[in-house]
C-alpha cells in the first residue's frame, strides 16, 4: 500500500507544477464546489491538505458528478494535473500552481449540511462544536495541532530510546491512593463491594520497575484525576512518565533540557539555548510570588519590610508586627490608569482572599500620590521609590499579609498587570528550572505537615537526618521545569530506603497499619534492594497547548471533556441500567432532599 492508500495515487495536498500532465487519483472532501459559466470546481481536501479540481463541457459525465455534489461529500477524483493558466495561481496553497482536471469524479459518500462552516476563526458555540467534534477537527486549525501532538510524542519517544529508556506500560485498574478523594473510582464486579482506582500517576510502579532493575523506564502514560475543572485542566489527562536508576539531578535536567531543544527546534524551527537557567524555589517565590515564575518581563516583587519597619500606616504596622510582609509591584507608565482601573485592581485582590490592596502614583518631584502617602514619612516614600526603582509616571501597588500569601497576591497581580498593559513580548521561551522545594508544607486547618511535591520524595543531604525532627527548613530534592509562566512538568530524586519512606510516613500522620494498607507493596519493594533513583513528569497536553499557541488544552485533545466533566458528542457520564447495577452489587441512592 502506497501513503495515500490503494484508493488513491496521491495526497491532495502534494501535487505541484513538476507532476504536470501526469494522470492521478486524488480522494477526500469536498470543502467547497463554485460554479463559473459552465465550468465546476471543486476544493478537495484531504489530511495532506487542499487542491483544486476543474470539470468543464469537455469532461462530459465529470463535469455532472461535480455538480450533484455538496460541501463535505467524499469524493474520488482521476484526472490530469496541469498547470493553472497566467494569472490564476493561489498563492495562498501549496498546491495554488496548479490544478486537476477532472475525467471522472466518483461519490464515495454523501454527508448533510455541516453544523457549522469547517473553517477557522468561527464563532460557533463550544458546546456545539464538542457535540460534532468529528466535524470540528476538520478545521485546519485544529487538525493542525493534532498533527503537531503526534509529532512530539514521537519525538519524546525518539529522543528517550536514544537514551536507552524502556517504553514499559503500568496498570490502568489500581488502588486508591494518597489524593484517594481525587480518584475515579471503578467497581469490581468479581469482587464485590471492592474498588479499583484509575491512576492519577504510574508514581509507585515506576519506582518498583526501578527495583525491578530496568533502571531506565518511560511512558507516554494516560493518567485520571476527579478534581474541578479549568482551562488547564481535563479529567483525563497524557504526560509522558520517566524514571531512571543510578542518577542524580544533573542526568534529569541533561535529558530534558535534550528533549525541549529538539522539541522546539524540529516542530516549530526554534533554537534553545542550554542548560536552561536554575532559581530555588524561595527565590522564585520571593521575586515571582510563583514556584513557576515567567521571566519574558521584568516587574519583580520588591520586599517593603525593613523600608516600612517603623512605618505609620496602620495596616502595614499590624502586618508587619505580626511577622507578615509587605509586597510591591511597580508598574512601568502605570499612572495612567484611572482610578475606576485602580479599584479593578483592588476587587482583582479581594477575590483573591485580600482584605484590599494600596496604590501609589509617582509624581514629577518624587513625591507619590496615594490615599496613604499622608501616614508616610518623606523618608520611607524615599526608600519605597529607590527600591521599586520607580520613575515619574510609574504606579506601585502594595500587598500586605502573610508572607506566603503577600507574595503569591502580588505574584498573581503580576502577570495580570502585564497581560492587561500588554507587556508580554511574543515568541519567547524563557524556560526555568525551579529547584530545592521545601520537602513539607504546614495544613493550618488539618494542624498536620503536607508533602510539597508527594511523599516519596528524597530530602536533600543536609536535611536527611533531620527533617523528622524539623520539618519546617527541610529541603526536598525535587525539582520542576516552567515555562513563561507554566509548569510543564515536576519531579524528584525519590526515596530509596524503606527506613527513611516509613518515617516520612509517620511524619505526614499515616499510621504503620494505614502506611502497610496503602504502600505495603512499595515498602516491601524497597526493602529487596532499591537503587537511588528519580524521575519527572511532564504534562504532553500543556505542552502541545503551548507550543501550538492554544488557549485551552480542550483545543489540543481529540475529544476532550468540558469544564464540567462531560463529552457532549458521548454523552459521558451517563447513567446505566439496573441490571448491571445488580451484577456490581451496587444501587443508586437518591438525591438529598433540599430544606
Amino acid at each position: 500500500m502506497n501513503a495515500h492508500g490503494s484508493m488513491r495515487s496521491h495526497g491532495a495536498g502534494t501535487i505541484r507544477a513538476s507532476d504536470d500532465g501526469q494522470e492521478v487519483v486524488l480522494a477526500g472532501w469536498v470543502a467547497r464546489r463554485r460554479d463559473h459559466g459552465g465550468v465546476a470546481f471543486l476544493d478537495l481536501r484531504d489530511r495532506s491538505g487542499v487542491c483544486q479540481v476543474v470539470a468543464d463541457p469537455t469532461a462530459g459525465e465529470a463535469l455532472q458528478a461535480v455538480h450533484d455534489v455538496r460541501n463535505e461529500y467524499v469524493v474520488r477524483v482521476t484526472g490530469t494535473v496541469r498547470t493553472r493558466p497566467e494569472g490564476q495561481a493561489n498563492e495562498k496553497l501549496a498546491t495554488g500552481e496548479v490544478e486537476v482536471f477532472a475525467s471522472a469524479v466518483e461519490v464515495l459518500s454523501a454527508a448533510d449540511t455541516p453544523p457549522f462552516p469547517i473553517e477557522d476563526g468561527i464563532e460557533t458555540d463550544e458546546g456545539v462544536r464538542l457535540t460534532h467534534r468529528y466535524v470540528d477537527l476538520r478545521r485546519d486549525e485544529l487538525a493542525t495541532r493534532i498533527r503537531a501532538r503526534a509529532q512530539v510524542t514521537s519525538i519524546m519517544r525518539r529522543v528517550m530510546e536514544r537514551h536507552g529508556f524502556l517504553d514499559i506500560e503500568t496498570p490502568i485498574l489500581t488502588r486508591s491512593t494518597p489524593e484517594g478523594a481525587r480518584d475515579f473510582l471503578v467497581p469490581s464486579r468479581l469482587q464485590p463491594r471492592s474498588f479499583y482506582a484509575l491512576p492519577q500517576s504510574p508514581q509507585l510502579f515506576k519506582q518498583l520497575l526501578m527495583v525491578s532493575g530496568f533502571e531506565r523506564y518511560y511512558q507516554i502514560a494516560r493518567c485520571f484525576r476527579d478534581e474541578d475543572l479549568r482551562a488547564d485542566r481535563q479529567p483525563e489527562f497524557t504526560q509522558l512518565d520517566v524514571e531512571a536508576s543510578f542518577v542524580d539531578e544533573e542526568d534529569i535536567y541533561g535529558v530534558c533540557e535534550e528533549l525541549m531543544v529538539e522539541l522546539w527546534n524540529d516542530v516549530l524551527g526554534q533554537e534553545l539555548a542550554v542548560p536552561f537557567p536554575r532559581m530555588a524555589y524561595e527565590e522564585s517565590m520571593r521575586r515571582f510570588g510563583s514556584d513557576k515564575p515567567d521571566l519574558r518581563y521584568a516587574m519583580e516583587l520588591v520586599d517593603l519590610d525593613a523600608v516600612l519597619a517603623d512605618t505609620g500606616v496602620g495596616v502595614f504596622k499590624g502586618v508587619l508586627d505580626g511577622g507578615g510582609s509587605v509586597v510591591a509591584v511597580c508598574l512601568p507608565g502605570g499612572g495612567e490608569l484611572t482610578r475606576k482601573e485602580f479599584d479593578g485592581w483592588i476587587d482583582f485582590a479581594k477575590k483573591r482572599g485580600a482584605k484590599g490592596l494600596a496604590w501609589g502614583v509617582v509624581e514629577a518631584d518624587g513625591a507619590l500620590r496615594s490615599p496613604l502617602s499622608k501616614f508616610m514619612s518623606e523618608g520611607e516614600i524615599a526608600g519605597i521609590l529607590e527600591a521599586c526603582d520607580a520613575s515619574e509616571g510609574d504606579a506601585i501597588f502594595f500587598g500586605a499579609g502573610e508572607t506566603q500569601f503577600a507574595r503569591e497576591l502580588m505574584g498573581a497581580l503580576r502577570v495580570a498587570l502585564a497581560h492587561d498593559r500588554g507587556m508580554v513580548p511574543e515568541g519567547e521561551w524563557r524556560f526555568v528550572w525551579v529547584t530545592d522545594w521545601p520537602m513539607f508544607e504546614w495544613d493550618e486547618d488539618a494542624k498536620r505537615w503536607d508533602a510539597l511535591h508527594h511523599p516519596f520524595t528524597a530530602p536533600a543531604a543536609e536535611a536527611a537526618d533531620t527533617f523528622a525532627d524539623d520539618p519546617g527548613p527541610a529541603l526536598a530534592r525535587a525539582y520542576d521545569l516552567a515555562l513563561n509562566g507554566t509548569e510543564l512538568g515536576g519531579g524528584s530524586m525519590r526515596i530509596h530506603d524503606r527506613a527513611m519512606q516509613e518515617k516520612v510516613f509517620e511524619l505526614l500522620g499515616i499510621s504503620k497499619e494505614d502506611a502497610e494498607e496503602r504502600f505495603g507493596f512499595l515498602l516491601r519493594g524497597l526493602s529487596y534492594g532499591a537503587p537511588p533513583h528519580g524521575g519527572i513528569a511532564f504534562g504532553l497536553d500543556r505542552i502541545v497547548m503551548l507550543m501550538t499557541g492554544a488557549t485551552s488544552l480542550r483545543d489540543v485533545i481529540p475529544f476532550p471533556k468540558t469544564q464540567s466533566g462531560g463529552d457532549p458528542m458521548t454523552e459521558a457520564p451517563a447513567g446505566i441500567d439496573t441490571e448491571q447495577l445488580t451484577d456490581l452489587g451496587l444501587r443508586i441512592l437518591p438525591p438529598p432532599v433540599k430544606g
